[in-house]
């Protein structure tokens, strides 16, 4: 890691605090002087199994990224979805498994966003059940209106 303010590589930790999710570490640059906080999650290496069978490691920044795309121009906060993010890897790896399947990461995600905002869901749907045409997406809006 560089300093953000000079570019230096060498940095020494001043301070160190343990958030539960993520550790907080504040540094000092050994070149100009300057501070600055780094952070780091810590992971375990949870796979995720697709439907075709292959393995990838999970990524967060994956299922935040699918998330804020389906909550585009909604009245969604950065925040709010910051917090769906924890609340899913939270409930991945309280399971203790070492590989969960993308199903059951989805079916997370859409429990999330039906409570949440129902068009948000519809566009997260569309693409992780992999509707084809209207009458699947129809069928889709009957359903959440039925909740």
């Amino acid at each position: 890691m560089n300093c953000p303010h000079c570019g230096h590589e060498r940095h020494k930790v001043i301070d160190t605090r343990d958030t539960g999710d993520e550790i907080r570490r504040r540094r000092q640059c050994n070149e100009c002087g300057q501070r600055f906080t780094t952070y780091e999650h810590v992971a375990a290496s949870l796979l995720v199994v697709k439907s075709d069978g292959r393995r990838e490691p999970f990524d967060r920044q994956k299922l935040l990224s699918g998330i804020r795309i389906a909550a585009v121009k909604r009245p969604i906060s950065s925040q709010t979805i910051e917090n769906i993010v924890a609340h899913i890897e939270e409930a991945v790896h309280k399971l203790g498994r070492a590989e969960i399947s993308s199903k059951m990461v989805g079916t997370l995600v859409l429990d999330h966003l039906a409570d949440l905002d129902q068009v948000a869901y519809i566009r997260f749907a569309s693409v992780y059940l992999d509707m084809n045409d209207l009458a699947e997406l129809r069928a889709e809006i009957d359903r959440l209106m039925g909740r």
